[in-house]
């Protein structure tokens, strides 16, 4: 999951659904551009690195370095010691060159654009700094897949949001081995958050790179089909994938698994995708790790800073304004990661409350849901590295967070709205009854087929006038009849009323809504195949069931269960009676109490009543 196209427009056609690509970028230099973060006894582990690097390996070398501001840089100088290669300090304006080495100044900002680098006045001040992410974050949106960014020696965190955006656009993340570091705690930072690729000491890090480097995916764009081999190899690796972890990446985008698989087919120097489908049956590791490659979490703080403005100035006083006695709003973060957009949204929320000062009280109960098990794990601690200060602002660091060791933790009046749990937001049943649903980089890699189901079923889970919060580069597309667009910078649709669906709501089998509120399947499902036929049958027909444990746990859901049964609030609970609707709790305990004491005559008398009954009475009838 969630694991990115950062822009596009809204004049999307019909036929188009919830994807816009981005402009091609500007195209990668022909040589790599290696980016180098370095703070508290770097300076070794820098000379150690260079001494094994040859002048003539093609490759450019751009060092960041935390510098005491007030001293004249000299670095370059200590530097050349090591290496043949030209050393220089970085000047704005700089264009990157082959087989040299630029540093960046004391007291400046780096970045870089179409291969030439700009320096910047720092915007934060001393202590709060974070120049390694801010280059790695624009070697990222310029390089793209070629994208390299190493870590060495240091203190704090910095350079772990940075590697996060470069593994984002399939970049390579490298970081030096921890125990041969004099300070550990930017290589463990990085290595903590799942970041690092290749694990090394410094003097082994170059020739780890050039093996990568000759096995790395070609940045060529993908054939439109591939060939019969790879298409094989393709379907073995989501078997396996689906065998290990239980989860169907066969409605993932080709592209991305492919570049993500080729990815990590450069890290084992292996050439062929029938070998590391070998590879991957032989290492039950790599089968974590490709799935955790496939997840990257498109996240972070108050990611598209104006998107989340107008969510707290426009949109949520729209939303509380539509409730003038008070109450309870009710949010889905699908798709959230480490938990980031769910505490954003908190956060939004309780300074809108400030700002509004509305005479009637509110709340607002967040359900933040993932696939991925450890990014909830780490949602759940609520524990951030430092330098989120580069996204998040004083004033909010001060209010809604708690400033421990490790970095940041975010405060109990946020943690206490947010109730966590993993979920596959294809197979398992969606929330409902929402006033907001926030679903954010997520469909883009996602087939537009499946993109076309999960649209209208955002739309049966909003409340009237309730929204829907996209990505940057993600639209409703032909899904324009069920919402309309809201005014602003960000992607925010609001549910329509008046809605004709262009496509049927196609429930997980897991959750189904009473007969007469979602249509019949079209004729197309049914002809699709057999086995699709199969499960409209099953759907329409057959009569709603679960089977249960003693205590009522759920072991197994037939389907038509959405009359009866609906997620509780809070904490996910798959118990027979914490689901059970209201009006239907207390028929149940006395129907579980008759079986119990009556078992073998009332499964009898219920067995003849089903066999006398026509397909209608038993559709509906009791669970």
């Amino acid at each position: 999951m969630g694991k990115t196209a950062k822009t596009g427009s809204q004049n999307s056609t019909p036929e188009r659904v919830a994807l816009l690509e981005t402009p091609p970028p500007a195209p990668p230099q022909a040589f790599p551009i290696i980016g180098i973060g370095a703070s508290a006894g770097g300076l070794e582990a820098l000379e150690q690195f260079l001494r094994h690097v040859p002048e003539d390996s093609g490759m450019a070398f751009v060092i960041v370095q935390h510098l005491d501001p007030t001293h004249r840089g000299i670095m370059p100088e200590l530097l050349q010691r090591a290496t043949g290669m030209v050393v220089e300090q970085v000047k704005d304006n700089m264009a990157v060159q082959p087989n040299c080495v630029y540093v960046i100044p004391p007291n400046k900002d780096l970045s870089l654009l179409r291969g030439t680098l700009h320096l910047f006045e720092p915007a934060t001040p001393r202590g709060l700094r974070l120049p390694i992410d801010f280059f790695f974050r624009s070697l990222a949106e310029d390089q793209r897949e070629r994208s390299v960014g190493v870590i060495l020696s240091g203190m704090g965190s910095d350079g772990t949001l940075g590697l996060r955006a470069i593994k984002e656009s399939a970049g390579v993340a490298l970081v030096q081995e921890p125990t041969s570091a004099k300070f550990d705690g930017m290589p463990r930072s990085a290595i903590d958050a799942g970041l690092a690729d290749i694990v090394a000491p410094p003097e082994e890090l170059y020739e780890r790179l050039v093996a990568y480097f000759g096995h790395a995916p070609s940045t060529a764009q993908l054939p439109a089909a591939l060939n019969d081999k790879d298409q094989r190899g393709l379907d073995k690796i989501v078997i396996l994938l689906r065998t290990h972890t239980g989860h169907d990446f066969s409605l993932y985008k080709k592209n991305t698994l492919y570049r993500r698989i080729e990815r990590r087919m450069g890290l084992h120097q292996i050439d062929r995708i029938a070998h590391y489908v070998r590879y991957l049956q032989e290492n039950a590791q790599e089968r974590d790790l490709l799935f955790k490659e496939l997840l990257i979490g498109v996240t972070g703080f108050f990611r598209d800073p104006a998107a989340w403005a107008q969510l707290r100035d426009q949109v949520i006083p729209m939303l509380l304004a539509s409730r003038p006695d008070g109450g309870q709003l009710r949010a889905w973060a699908a798709g959230c990661s480490t938990g980031e957009e769910a505490y954003s949204l908190g956060i939004a929320f309780k300074e809108a409350l400030v700002e509004l000062s509305p005479v009637r009280p509110f709340s607002l109960q967040i359900f933040a849901t993932d696939l991925d098990r450890d990014a909830i794990d780490k949602a759940r601690q609520g524990v951030y590295p430092e330098n989120i200060a580069a996204d998040v602002s004083p004033e909010r660091l001060h209010r809604f967070f708690i400033h421990e060791e490790r970095g940041y933790r975010i405060g109990k009046e946020s943690r206490e709205m947010v109730t966590l749990a993993t979920q596959n937001l294809i197979m398992d049943p969606p929330f409902t009854k929402l006033d907001l649903l926030i679903c954010r980089n997520l469909l883009i890699y996602l087939t537009s087929d499946l993109q076309k189901k999960l649209l209208p079923l955002f739309h049966y889970s909003l409340n009237p006038g309730g929204v829907l919060f996209l990505g940057s580069a993600e639209t409703v597309g032909s899904a324009s009849g069920l919402f309309v667009p809201l005014k602003g910078k960000g992607r925010f649709y609001q549910r329509k009323e008046s809605a004709t669906r262009v496509e049927p709501v196609e429930f997980p089998t897991a959750f189904l809504p009473p007969p007469n509120s979602h249509p019949v399947a079209s004729a197309t499902e049914s002809e699709a195949s057999l086995q699709a036929l199969d499960a409209v049958l099953l759907r329409e027909f057959c009569p709603a069931a679960v089977l249960t444990n003693e205590q009522g746990d759920i072991l197994y859901i037939k389907v038509r269960t959405g009359q009866y049964l609906e997620p509780s609030a809070g904490q996910v609970n798959w118990n027979l009676y914490a689901m059970a609707r209201d009006e239907l709790e207390a028929r149940l305990a006395s129907k579980t109490q008759e079986q119990e004491e009556t078992q073998v005559a009332l499964q009898t008398e219920r067995a003849k009543r089903e066999s006398e009954a026509g397909p209608d009475q038993r559709d509906g009838g009791e669970p």
